[in-house]
């Protein structure tokens, strides 16, 4: 069996990784960057200090802070405006898994045009549209690694899965720094988001010899940190493992596959909206109790890790 690996073509990660986007986007030979984030990241002043570094490197970027948590159709149009009342060579997604998944989705709707549920699975969109930088805020969905975006239609409350090589970032600036004031109901859904893509990546019949090393791995960062980072929010060394941790995860899954705790977690999102990980949460111990004697070794093997 030959495993198919896609994997962002820069990384940078540890303490200050974020600082680097200029740097990043010089290597790539981009300097008009559409910037998706949320408005918690403006009102905190992270985006101005952004903007800053990238004017002071003679880049010139625009702030879209117009994201909504669990990215609808109507959230994604809004910023497909934006991007396209102006004139960009690129897309960054700065925050946690709302403002990345719809600036992957904008950045493919910019280039081939169309509506996001003409890209939804089975569709795959290898054809790529604009570059894609990922700054990721949150330890948790890994979208700075993956080759997906999830985006839902508001009106039949369709969590729509899109795939393909178009939504794998070009870079990922991991840094851990950016999730020192996460609150802790945020951590521990973020965080058991992150495990259960490594639990998931591992079980999973896709599985490969890559993808397996670091869900492993990752199952080894996140689930003795977990805690940690809600008992003491302040925690640099459980923050980075966290961190790193839900980054290798996002690698493991995208290059193997989630099972059914996300595939029953998806449609409890988009009609209840629950919080992904949240309802990741309520799944995971029934779902493990049902697949494990499927799979004994395996989930042995993810035990053992944790």
């Amino acid at each position: 069996m030959v495993a198919s690996i896609a994997l962002p073509r820069l990384m940078r990660i540890g303490a200050g990784a974020s600082r680097l986007l200029p740097e990043i986007l010089g290597q790539l030979g981009l300097s008009r960057p559409f910037v998706v984030t949320d408005p918690y990241l403006v009102s905190s002043g992270r985006t101005d200090t952004l903007l800053e570094r990238l004017a002071s490197a003679g880049a010139r970027g625009t702030i879209f802070s117009e994201t909504v948590p669990d990215p609808t159709v109507a959230s994604v149009e809004a910023a497909l405006a934006a991007l396209k009342a102006g004139d960009f060579d690129c897309v960054v997604g700065f925050g946690g898994g709302s403002p990345m998944d719809t600036a992957k989705a904008v950045a493919v709707l910019a280039r081939h045009g169309g509506h996001m549920r003409d890209y939804k699975a089975p569709r795959l969109q290898d054809e790529p549209g604009l570059p894609i930088v990922a700054i990721p805020t949150t330890a948790g969905t890994g979208s700075e690694a993956t080759r997906f975006t999830i985006v839902t239609d508001e009106t039949s409350d369709e969590k729509m899965l899109c795939i393909g090589l178009a939504y794998l970032p070009v870079a990922a600036l991991v840094d851990y720094e950016l999730t020192l004031t996460k609150p802790k109901r945020l951590s521990a859904d973020t965080g058991i988001d992150a495990l259960t893509h490594a639990i998931e990546a591992y079980v999973s019949r896709k599985s490969n010899l890559f993808s397996d090393g670091l869900a492993l791995q990752a199952m080894r960062l996140i689930a003795p940190n977990l805690r940690r980072v809600w008992t003491d929010p302040s925690d640099r060394a459980a923050r980075e493992a966290m961190m790193l941790g839900a980054t290798q995860a996002g690698i493991a899954f995208s290059n193997a596959s989630v099972a059914l705790v996300h595939g029953m977690s998806r449609p409890i999102g988009a009609h209840f909206h629950v919080a992904h990980g949240l309802s990741n949460a309520m799944l995971l111990p029934v779902v493990t109790a049902f697949s494990a004697p499927a799979a004994v070794a395996r989930y042995a093997a993810c035990a053992r890790a944790m």
